[in-house]
């Protein structure tokens, strides 16, 4: 329960941000346009807070934070008086009232800048993409991949880090090969290639690196808890983070994948662990709990242990100076909304399935994990969310700002607005496409967490 409160308030608190952004775009133009802004709306529904301002915009924060919106004063709907006619965004020339359009996704995209140029300020702690493992008879050990390398590049592009890695590696998805630069543990590069045309890469069960082959280093786990699930067996059977664990049954342990391998496969049994606590070696008695997998049942014990130390140089911070973030942000803003644009063609194409489609509960996970490691790492998120927004709002669909600047596009040219039934036809469609969409993504949702 705490987990999923930490969750929904990491969400609501980064689309109030996001969607502040957004709107603020949209007025802030509005307002320099001319064009009378009657009110500034942070969600749906019944107001929980509302002011009104001299100018006559009036603020509110509503009850449902999903979304929000800038209502313009406009002909088209409204009852406009003689002396307000010039404010009015109808009448408005066409280019000015794209601007305003244009201006939200606009700052969605600014903002995602300034989210990641102050991330750089403050330090991103990331680790060196090392691989730990290779399988054999995959896509990475027929290329030529060894136990120890470092990615380096993937493509053109520099892989520092894991996060690298993989936004390079979902952007070469349809792709038939792929030119990947390591370093192998004896410090000499080598350039392999990918062989993708059989890549098939299922979001929901594996990583990109995994479906490839490829495990990341991370240091090997102790025999030391670290964490304990709350109302797991591990908790009723009394066992504290800090304890180590000597034996199972009367069988000493030699590792913790030795003792996983016993949970596992002991569903619903009844076991006896040998501890040391605080230099003391005592018994605790506990019952594995059960759950369901695509295998079938699996015992489940709720603990996770504590890791040795990384080696040195694995560990580092991106952090930089207030210059040369500038163009560390800028970079990846650039990245990260062409590769949102590039795995949009891909869902068109069908090289990316809709299954990958995230909804608002997969979003509210990601805040509040995102949230739970830190500034640094929130900033991050709401700089890719802040991305996909602007992007996706930039879609020529009709209901989305790419639609009203596809009609206004048409305007300039030809001279004469869309016919009024047009747009009526044109904002039904769009509207059940976009339902579709996000019906699609809830949807996948509810499979994930079922």
């Amino acid at each position: 329960m705490l987990s999923f409160l930490w969750s929904l308030g990491a969400f609501i608190v980064a689309l109030g941000i996001l969607v502040a952004v957004h709107e603020w775009g949209h007025f802030y133009v509005a307002r320099k346009c001319g064009v009378h802004v009657e009110r500034f709306s942070i969600g749906f529904g019944k107001p929980l807070w509302r002011r009104k301002s001299a100018s006559g915009t009036e603020y509110v924060i509503a009850m449902i934070p999903l979304g929000g919106y800038v209502r313009m004063l406009d002909g088209r709907v409204d009852d406009v008086p003689p002396h307000m006619a010039d404010k009015a965004f109808n009448n408005k020339h066409v280019l000015k009232r794209m601007a305003i359009i244009a201006a939200g996704p606009g700052v969605n995209f600014v903002f995602a800048f300034l989210a990641l140029w102050l991330m750089f300020l403050v330090g991103l702690q990331t680790v060196k993409p090392v691989v730990q493992t290779v399988k054999a008879d995959t896509i990475a050990a027929q290329a030529g991949v060894n136990d120890g390398d470092t990615f380096l590049k993937i493509g053109d592009r520099d892989t520092p880090d894991w996060e690298a890695v993989n936004l390079e590696l979902m952007s070469k998805i349809g792709h038939d090969t792929a030119k990947v630069t390591l370093q192998s543990a004896e410090n000499n590069e080598k350039v392999v290639t990918f062989t993708l045309s059989d890549w098939n890469f299922d979001a929901d069960n594996e990583s990109p690196l995994s479906s490839l082959g490829i495990t990341p280093f991370r240091p090997s786990p102790t025999l030391e808890v670290g964490f304990i699930g709350e109302g797991s067996a591990a908790q009723e059977a009394g066992i504290k983070v800090g304890d180590t664990l000597i034996a199972l049954n009367g069988e000493s342990l030699t590792s913790w994948q030795a003792l996983v391998d016993v949970i596992v496969e002991s569903p619903g049994e009844a076991v006896t662990f040998t501890i040391e606590r605080d230099g003391q070696q005592q018994q605790l008695h506990a019952t594995i709990a059960r759950r369901d997998t695509p295998q079938g049942q699996s015992g489940y014990l709720g603990v996770s242990p504590t890791f040795e130390p990384w080696p040195e140089g694995y560990v580092f911070t991106h952090q930089y100076g207030i210059v040369e973030a500038i163009g560390k942000s800028l970079d990846k803003t650039w990245r990260l909304m062409t590769l949102s644009v590039d795995m949009i063609g891909k869902l068109l194409t069908g090289d990316v399935s809709v299954k990958n489609l995230n909804g608002p509960i997969s979003i509210a996970q990601g805040a509040g994990v995102s949230a739970g490691y830190g500034l640094a790492y929130f900033l991050s998120f709401l700089a890719l969310i802040s991305v996909n927004l602007g992007i996706i709002n930039l879609l020529p669909l009709p209901m989305l700002d790419g639609g009203h600047l596809m009609f206004f596009t048409a305007e300039w040219i030809t001279g004469k607005p869309v016919p009024e039934a047009v747009q009526e036809w044109g904002y039904r469609i769009g509207g059940v496409l976009l339902f579709m969409i996000m019906g699609i993504a809830i949807m996948n949702d509810i499979a994930r967490i079922a």
